[in-house]
Parts: C-alpha cells; sequence; structure tokens
C-alpha cells in the first residue's frame, strides 16, 4: 500500500464521458459515420444515501481493523512500506519474521541491510523495501528521536512513504482521520458511487469531504474490506452486499445458481 518511486499497476478504472462532439473521418464514398456515445457514469449518490451507506457499514463491522500485523506506529509505517504491491498477507509473513528482530528504528538500524532483504525477500521489490526501511529507520533516529511523527507532511519526506502510507499511518496509530485511497477504495467509490473520479490519486479529497465526520475515522477499513471482499474488481458479489439496495452500479451480478 506504500507509495514506491516504480509503475502502479491500475485496475478497474472507471469510464469518464468526454464532453463535446468526436466526430469520425468519413469511410469511403459514405457519409460520416456518428460517433458513438460511451456509457454515463451514474451521478454520486446524495447526502441521505451517503450517511445511509455508512451507517449500514458502521452496523456490521463498529470496529474495523487492517488485515496487517503490527505492534506499534514504527512497525505499522514498516508495514504499509512493505505492502507496495504485495499482500497483506505476504506481508504479515515476511514481517513474522522480521517484527521480532527489530521493532524499532535504532534495531532496525542495528540489524541491518542484508538481514532485513533476508527477512522480506518473498516480497515484490524486496531490495528497494530494505533500502527505504533502512534509511527511514535512520532519519527517525536522526531526526525524530526513534519516533514517528503524527504528521502526513512530514512522512511523505520518508524514502518509500507518499499521500497513500502516510494515510492509513496516521489514521490507524494516531487517530487522525484520513482515508487513504488504493484501487479497491477507488473502484468501490466510484461504483457506488460516492465520488466520480480519474485515478486513486484524486479520490481521496473529495471522499474526505463529503464522508460525515462521525463515519471519517473508519471510512478507509469499511470501503477497503467491501472493496476486497465483497464489491470486487473482475465480479462484484452484488447479491450478499449489504447497500445493494443503495448502489447505482448497473451491472449487479446475481447470487450463482
Amino acid at each position: 500500500m506504500s507509495d514506491l518511486k516504480r509503475p502502479v499497476r491500475r485496475t478497474s478504472k472507471v469510464a469518464i464521458p468526454v464532453s463535446g462532439d468526436v466526430r469520425a473521418k468519413p469511410s469511403g464514398a459514405g457519409a460520416p459515420r456518428a460517433a458513438a456515445k460511451g456509457p454515463r457514469s451514474p451521478r454520486p449518490v446524495d447526502q441521505a444515501t451517503l450517511i445511509e451507506i455508512f451507517r449500514r457499514f458502521e452496523e456490521a463491522n463498529p470496529h474495523p481493523e487492517g488485515e496487517l500485523s503490527f505492534v506499534n506506529p514504527f512497525t505499522l509505517l514498516v508495514a504499509v512500506v512493505l505492502s507496495a504491491q504485495s499482500t497483506d498477507v505476504g506481508v504479515n509473513k515476511a514481517t513474522a519474521l522480521l517484527f521480532p528482530l527489530a521493532d524499532t528504528p535504532q534495531k532496525m538500524v542495528d540489524l541491518g541491510e542484508e538481514t532485513v532483504k533476508s527477512c522480506i525477500r518473498t516480497l515484490n521489490f524486496f531490495n528497494t523495501k530494505a533500502r527505504n526501511v533502512m534509511t527511514l529507520s535512520r532519519r527517525l533516529v536522526e531526526e525524530f528521536g526513534g519516533v514517528v511523527p503524527d504528521s502526513i507532511e512530514v512522512l511523505e519526506t520518508l524514502p518509500g512513504v507518499g499521500r497513500k502510507t502516510a494515510s492509513v499511518v496516521v489514521n490507524i496509530a494516531f487517530g487522525i482521520p484520513r482515508i487513504a485511497v488504493d484501487t479497491h477504495i477507488f473502484r468501490v467509490s466510484n461504483r457506488i458511487p460516492l465520488v466520480v473520479t480519474r485515478s486513486p490519486g484524486e479520490t481521496q479529497e473529495p471522499l474526505e469531504r463529503i464522508v460525515p465526520d462521525r463515519y471519517r475515522l473508519h471510512a478507509h477499513h469499511w470501503l477497503i474490506l467491501h472493496g476486497r471482499y465483497v464489491c470486487k474488481a473482475r465480479k462484484p458479489e452484488c447479491w450478499r452486499c449489504l447497500i445493494r439496495d443503495l448502489c447505482r452500479y448497473p451491472d449487479k451480478t446475481a447470487a450463482p445458481a
């Protein structure tokens, strides 16, 4: 879930209507063909529906939790950095080896990069991730007294940490209500739709603006878990969706026979 400086795969992009006329070129002697119009995205749900959606999420799961294993803000930060283009299950297997050896920035520095690599070598880009973990650990020791800052802007200056990673850390470790948007949240938010956006990167701000204060702290977890286990990318399981009647996604699926 972190932001490595590498290309990130994009999934489940939402088609956005293009305004203006699109003129087709003439084909042979025939007249110009009319441009085909793509499907229009549904309008975002109204405020009352938005509130009901999150009310149901809260009722079904009042205290949602992330699936990454950690013991303190530092290990949470490391786990999220390691989760870039890797599954939470895979990260947890790697950190089960790493965190008993180093659960503070100073211990991580003392452990050394090669040992970190040996613990996380099952993860994608483990060389880059090990280097980032070592560098951010040194900076935490040298500049912040070994304490993880609770500022998104400061966290973003650490290697391997972007807006998404920083938002996860401050949300979970410090209870600051931020909505970190990954591909699951981007997909769910645009399917319902809560918002209509073109990329995960431009989704966080409008989501945080519309989600009521009461629900904002846990909104990240509710949406990501919904996208991971119900509103799946290839075939959403609409028949068991608790907000099916509120969702405006036009291609709802039926229960398997």
